[in-house]
């Protein structure tokens, strides 16, 4: 995969949004589309089906060279040999870790992002040697309906502030994105606006054509 600070779009195979597509059949639309890289994220599925869909989509990621990112667990991503994963706050801080040299990460390649909802976490995530964060969510998301949107504030102070690369997150769309770009983000993750899309690749290169 290209280095993290060249990677701009990072898409995502959402189990949520796949409505019956094989997942490694998405993951190579949205290689296709220009993705730089694709979280693996299936919140409901056990361990072993995880694995079961990263050995999947791996080969298909590493033939376009797009980093896979493994969301939340860490054991499988080392296991399977992915280039990242993805941590939250709650797996993270609230695990005990205040350091990314405290996980098992085994050979080192393992690259490392931590959600941020805030200046002072994403700070903190800084602290931590994290490889990248995420900052968000930007606008309110059928993702994570739950969570209140950081808003443009956010990513304005990031653009200030971060010198780590960070991904605007949450609700970003072909709408939205113009203000997400104009308050300084240059990387942004994208979810249902192209899962849901009617043309998964066209989606992806679109949004590659306006970032």
């Amino acid at each position: 995969m290209k280095p993290l600070a060249d990677c701009k779009l990072y898409t995502f195979v959402d189990t949520a949004y796949l409505h019956g597509r094989a997942p490694e059949l998405v993951a190579q639309q949205l290689c296709d589309g220009g993705s730089d890289l694709i979280q693996l994220r299936a919140k409901h599925s056990s361990p072993d089906e995880i694995r079961a869909l990263a050995e999947k989509i791996l080969p298909v990621t590493r033939r376009a060279n797009v980093g896979l990112v493994i969301n939340d667990h860490l054991d499988i991503a080392r296991e399977i040999g992915a280039d990242l994963c993805h941590l939250g706050q709650e797996d993270f801080f609230d695990a005990g870790h205040t350091h990314i040299s405290q996980l098992a990460i085994g050979n080192g390649q393992l690259k490392i992002g931590l959600s941020t909802h805030a200046p002072a976490q994403a700070q903190r995530a800084i602290d931590a040697a994290a490889d990248y964060i995420a900052i968000g969510p930007i606008y309110a998301t059928g993702t994570k309906p739950t969570a209140k949107p950081v808003t443009l504030d956010y990513v304005r102070w990031a653009s200030a502030n971060v010198t780590v690369p960070w991904f605007a997150i949450g609700g970003i769309n072909l709408q939205t994105l113009d203000a997400v770009l104009a308050a300084g983000a240059k990387r942004i993750c994208v979810v249902s606006a192209i899962l849901n899309a009617p043309d998964v690749a066209q989606a992806c290169a679109e949004f590659r054509h306006r970032l």
